[in-house]
């Protein structure tokens, strides 16, 4: 810090640090902007917003009527990156690994492709998709969404239903792909963290300061592009485990 900081970082410097120690643990109460204008003799606006950007950081939490309090540490689950082409719900697979129980929503339409969709899928713009939204829960609790596409021509086979729970009512995709006279030879993943959007924190139970991982997945078949997805899980939940097999 230097005289020329803000003062309300003095404010953040020392609780960050008490929170990082474990002089504040998990659960503690964080002193209420009355007491941090005494302790620190700083004015009611720095005490804010100090508050306001450790809750930004993730490192606190609010609770109406209550105060502020340090967030619990999340317990972060392992999503496997080197699987074989062999289950077709992955999520499903990663969380029963580890003893949990998954389960899952999902909803099919009808929808034209944008032009994002469109070019990863190799279509026209406005061509026909068949649209699917997923929510995933962990032992009951919201921890992954998801949206599928796939060209409206692969999905005849088996026209979408309309909505359903875990598997009910609808194949699987390695299932859908074979019907339509395809194989999945290939699945392509980029991974990016993002600001979740409001509907995303919502759905998941976000605290403020916690990002997502964005993970674009695409499975294809030979050099043509069968199906693109947008997964999106809480940063703070989640770990994406890689194994690199070396060139023989």
């Amino acid at each position: 810090m230097t005289g020329n900081d803000p003062v309300y970082l003095r404010v953040v410097e020392e609780l960050r640090g008490q929170i990082v120690d474990g002089t504040l643990p998990p659960g503690a109460p964080i002193p209420s902007r009355a007491q941090l204008t005494q302790r620190f003799r700083v004015g009611e606006t720095a005490a804010r917003h100090a508050l306001r950007v450790l809750a930004a950081e993730g490192l606190i939490i609010g609770k109406v009527g209550s105060g502020h309090y340090v967030r619990e540490k999340s317990v972060l689950y392992p999503l496997q990156r080197s699987r074989h082409v062999d289950h077709d719900i992955p999520f499903a697979a990663d969380m029963q690994a580890g003893g949990h129980r998954a389960t899952w929503d999902w909803r099919s339409e009808h929808a034209k492709a944008g032009r994002e969709i469109a070019g990863r899928l190799h279509l026209a713009e406005s061509a026909a998709v068949t649209r699917t939204r997923y929510v995933f829960r962990t032992d009951g609790r919201p921890m992954q969404l998801a949206t599928s596409y796939e060209p409206a021509e692969l999905s005849r086979a088996q026209p979408p239903a309309e909505e359903g729970t875990n598997g009910n009512g609808r194949k699987g995709l390695l299932a859908r792909m074979s019907a339509a006279g395809m194989r999945v030879t290939d699945i392509r993943e980029s991974v990016h963290t993002r600001v979740p959007q409001p509907t995303e924190s919502d759905l998941l139970g976000l605290p403020t300061g916690v990002h997502v991982l964005h993970i674009e997945r695409t499975h294809w078949s030979g050099d043509r592009p069968v199906e693109t997805s947008d997964i999106v899980v809480p940063g703070d939940r989640f770990r994406l485990v890689y194994s690199v097999s070396p060139n023989p």
